[in-house]
């Protein structure tokens, strides 16, 4: 595709603080969250008209003049196609405090509220400059322990802010990376790792533990292990 002088815009990736705003409003589905911050996915899908610019708290988004790939109406819409239509960001990553607990008694009778105040929940998709980390308590969990351990709610999730994930599945590197600028952008008053006693979840503490070393962080960690029978194996506290 010829490249031509066009209006096309522009990410200040420090201002960025990941809400993904930009990326809902944004039609073509230009700008998605990756490792949390706003990106450009590609320079065509981009009609430089700057819809995603007024919604963006943090004044990170502009409209410059520069060489680059011309806008491509149909691979938008091929693009749009593969993502089920659905443009920029899922709107289920989007940072959210939940005040009211939801309890389940209605459809199956239950009658133990969720414990969970915070969206998203899988450490991929939490923006670093999430509102609700500053000041927090933290629940890093390997994703299988609330399969495992039936009382996870009241044990570990009350008061405090979730993070899940899986070592073993996902990008250690990019969970060392956002990890690290969790902790170096906000005043976390608690670290909790709650993980499994197989190998591959044992990779989880030390992954916390590195980040809190590379913040400069001083906050202590505390990591739980639990086994596959839902039994708690150990606990190891913070000197």
């Amino acid at each position: 595709m010829a490249r031509l002088k066009r209006k096309i815009i522009r990410i200040d990736e420090e201002k960025c603080d990941g809400c993904g705003i930009c990326a809902e409003a944004c039609h073509e589905g230009a700008i998605e969250i990756i490792s949390g911050k706003a990106r450009l996915v590609k320079e065509s899908y981009c009609d430089g008209l700057g819809d995603c610019i007024g919604p963006c708290p943090r004044d990170a988004i502009s409209i410059e003049e520069r060489d680059a790939d011309g806008y491509d109406g149909k691979a938008v819409s091929e693009h749009l196609a593969k993502r089920g239509g659905c443009p920029g960001s899922c709107p289920g990553s989007l940072p959210l405090e939940m005040k009211e607990k939801v309890s389940d008694t209605a459809s199956y009778g239950g009658d133990r509220p969720s414990m969970l105040t915070t969206w998203p929940v899988q450490i991929t998709l939490v923006p670093p400059g999430a509102p609700f980390l500053d000041g927090s308590h933290l629940l890093i969990a390997a994703d299988c322990v609330p399969f495992a351990f039936a009382g996870f709610h009241e044990k570990f999730v009350r008061g405090r802010v979730v993070l899940v994930g899986c070592p073993k599945l996902d990008d250690r590197e990019s969970y060392s990376e956002k990890l690290t600028e969790i902790f170096r952008m906000n005043r976390i008053g608690s670290v909790t790792v709650v993980y499994m006693e197989v190998p591959c979840c044992g990779a989880l503490p030390g992954l916390v533990r590195e980040a809190l070393r590379a913040s400069g962080s001083g906050v202590r960690m505390e990591s739980v292990r639990i086994g596959i029978r839902g039994e708690v194996q150990e606990v190891s506290r913070p000197d």
